[in-house]
């Protein structure tokens, strides 16, 4: 299958992955190789990737799984590990795992010795259609999403679709959410095809969507212009995510089904502010609520998420800048949305 190519590294998906790792790690003469994983990439994908990696690891160092242990604790953990083994400028750290390892272990990187190579091997479907990609690395600020971090890009990025055997059923239905987050903002002959597969792990779609999501960063690597169109639905979607991981009252969400979520509640803006069709509306909330369970916000709740909007990190000048669609593929940045709108948009999901 053809490897998507990025300014600096490519994509390799299948058999061209294993290749080209053992190629990059011969023609590269590391002085260390770290491998970074947890609990679950551990017992599930180690195995495998010792079986497909022909060089020596020099050390293995574990953390806990989830986005409870995506701050700067755990990142304070590894860069110990790198240092106690002799890590220098001439390292390596590869990063096996999900989202939330992929993006710590490449902020790790990107910070010891001011910077070391990393290579990501994504073990999730969402972190393989997304998270992986595009060079943003980062921790959270207490339950805060993303506020610490760097762009810096990796070495090369691997998929390996036999490693999405591994996972329950939720946690590919939450990376199904970002996918058709692809389609919606840029392809809506793939948001079409998407919606109606009843396989969405195959890797052409993983290959597409990596297409689109690099097609972007590609002309907006910075995160200056047209890159922002990758935040639809995480504008209110990051701030649903925080409250539900603080608040031990409501059920924690993943990532995809926190921004399936804030993709409604947006859409639902979009046809406010930029005359998104009513018919595409309750296209995009009929085709979310299929795949995901609603979650029931009261008063209070909408309350404490609405104040979490300020910590946006697209917000400039104090205000709160949305990314909205004038149409199923067709998306607009900084838009700015009247309060009120927000409460009916909240009524709107729950209809």
């Amino acid at each position: 299958m053809e490897s998507v190519k990025s300014q600096t590294y490519e994509v390799h998906i299948g058999e061209l992955a294993q290749a080209a790792l053992n190629q990059h790690i011969a023609k590269k003469n590391y002085s260390k190789i770290f491998l970074l994983v947890d609990t679950n990439t551990k017992k599930h994908c180690l195995p495998a990737f010792k079986k497909m990696f022909s060089a020596p690891i020099d050390s293995i160092f574990e953390i806990d799984p989830g986005e409870e242990n995506k701050h700067i604790h755990t990142c304070l953990q590894v860069w110990e590990h790198l240092s106690n083994f002799d890590g220098d400028r001439k390292s390596l750290l590869i990063n096996l795992g999900g989202g939330v390892l992929t993006d710590l272990g490449g902020f790790v990187a990107s910070t010891f010795k001011r910077g070391i190579d990393f290579i990501n091997i994504p073990t999730t479907l969402l972190s393989m259609v997304d998270a992986s990609i595009g060079g943003k690395n980062g921790v959270d600020l207490g339950a805060l999403k993303n506020q610490i971090g760097v762009i810096n890009q990796p070495q090369m990025v691997l998929v390996f679709p036999e490693f999405l055997q591994t996972l329950d059923p939720r946690q590919v239905t939450s990376g199904y959410a970002e996918m058709l987050k692809h389609g919606l903002i840029r392809d809506a002959a793939y948001w079409a095809d998407l919606k109606e597969k009843n396989n969405f792990t195959d890797a052409s779609s993983i290959q597409k969507s990596i297409f689109i999501k690099n097609d972007v960063v590609l002309i907006d690597p910075t995160e200056k212009g047209l890159r922002k169109i990758l935040n639809f639905g995480h504008t209110l979607g990051h701030a649903i995510e925080s409250y539900c991981l603080e608040n031990h009252n409501k059920k924690t969400l993943l990532h995809g089904e926190a921004i399936a979520v804030g993709m409604i509640l947006e859409g639902y803006l979009s046809h406010e502010l930029k005359g998104l069709p009513k018919l595409a509306l309750d296209e995009i909330k009929e085709t979310f609520l299929h795949y995901f369970e609603k979650v029931v916000f009261d008063k209070d709740d909408i309350d404490s998420i609405l104040k979490l909007l300020k910590y946006d990190k697209k917000n400039s000048h104090g205000d709160i800048n949305f990314v909205l669609l004038q149409s199923i593929g067709d998306a607009v940045t900084d838009i700015k949305v009247p309060e009120e709108l927000f409460r009916k948009a909240f009524d709107y999901y729950a209809e």
